[in-house]
């Protein structure tokens, strides 16, 4: 099971190529190991570096940022109970990477949707072990979508968000 929410809080904000909810649907199913409610946020670069800097202790805004609901609870969530929490993407700082990377911006957004979801399902790639293997996960998911592998050819994927 699936639930998605999609919200656009981007207060006049020119923001050409956003993704369709259909697409955030198929991305996020892509991902999902198991049952799963999740909020996508499409937010301007102000509410992206708040949020950042607010929750995460870093004064800029990044490009995907990821809320497990459960996160940093002592209790697991009981057996049956679907992963829930938000994925927040900051349209211009996504933009700005897929132009200055040279990749297809919606192939950029399916990255960082599929990033985002592992992030809420326990995934990280806090050391290196952990990187490589969510790392490979990603790319095996986007290829099933059609999409190619996001960190061939750049040293700027993901990592830092």
């Amino acid at each position: 099971m699936l639930r998605l929410s999609v919200q656009r809080a981007l207060h006049g904000e020119d923001a050409p190529g956003l993704p369709r909810r259909p697409q955030l649907l198929r991305w996020c199913r892509a991902a999902a190991r198991g049952d799963v409610e999740v909020v996508i946020r499409l937010v301007g670069e102000g509410e992206g570096r708040a949020l950042n800097r607010d929750y995460r202790g870093r004064d800029y805004a990044t490009n995907v940022l990821s809320f497990a609901y459960d996160e940093g609870e002592d209790m697991p969530l009981p057996p049956g109970m679907p992963q829930v929490g938000d994925i927040v993407l900051c349209v211009p700082v996504i933009a700005d990477e897929a132009a200055r990377q040279g990749k297809s911006l919606i192939d950029h957004y399916a990255h960082l949707v599929v990033h985002g979801m592992l992030h809420l399902q326990g995934f990280d790639h806090q050391t290196e072990a952990d990187a490589a293997g969510m790392e490979a996960l990603e790319r095996e998911i986007l290829a099933g979508l059609g999409i190619g592998d996001p960190y061939a050819d750049t040293n700027d994927g993901v990592r830092g968000s």
